[in-house]
């Protein structure tokens, strides 16, 4: 994590496709951490600020402004604003606080979903994000995996733009996630698998990271 010498929270991303069970993990994460006196701000992307939560109507929902609805790159873009927002007033300020941090998404999901997703190029999107990161990178990044079928299987209700889109967006989608992991070294939970097994194997993975016992 690169906040700066005088921050010591950990930051702490659960990644994913949709249906994959991340806030479910998020929660779990904190009440390990918590049960450690450890002080944690959860939070998500988009959505994580005020600002951030308009954005995510803008880019979520299923009604979306002009015939076109929302053109790639300036999804891309709006995507990079709400981080930027979510970076500079939740996430910086609670690591520097010395709280820890743990997200339902972070840069990841754009490299794959509009890098992948929307076949622009994982390289171009990183270099957009680049300012809205503000030099922040997570302690952990940890994949939740499932396949098409289970994520699909679980999106109950109406699917918002993105959950909306056909199969071989969510293969790609899928497989740059997996890529990530592959090239960053990050740690892969099969998320298809019984709750209590994925927790077990989330919170333990996290405990080892950030030196508490699960």
């Amino acid at each position: 994590m690169t906040a700066g010498p005088e921050a010591s929270g950990r930051f702490v991303v659960l990644e994913g496709v949709d249906g994959s069970g991340k806030s479910t993990q998020v929660a779990a994460v904190a009440d390990m951490l918590r049960a450690h006196g450890r002080e944690v701000v959860t939070t998500r992307e988009p959505g994580g600020t005020a600002l951030g939560a308009g954005i995510r109507d803008l880019v979520l929902g299923p009604s979306t402004p002009g015939p076109a609805g929302v053109q790639a790159w300036a999804e891309v873009l709006l995507y990079a604003a709400d981080r930027a927002q979510h970076v500079a007033e939740v996430i910086r300020p609670a690591l520097e606080r010395g709280h820890d941090v743990v997200s339902d998404r972070f840069l990841w999901s754009s490299l794959a979903y509009q890098g992948a997703g929307r076949n622009l190029g994982s390289d171009d999107v990183a270099a957009v994000n680049s300012r809205a990161t503000a030099g922040i990178d997570p302690d952990l990044v940890v994949l939740l995996d499932v396949p098409y079928e289970v994520s699909c299987a679980r999106l109950t209700g109406r699917r918002d733009r993105i959950e909306a889109e056909p199969r071989d967006f969510h293969e790609r989608v899928r497989a740059a996630f997996l890529d990530l992991a592959r090239r960053h070294a990050c740690p892969v939970v099969d998320a298809s698998r019984d709750l209590d097994v994925v927790t077990k194997e989330v919170r333990e993975l996290v405990a080892a990271r950030l030196g508490v016992s699960a």
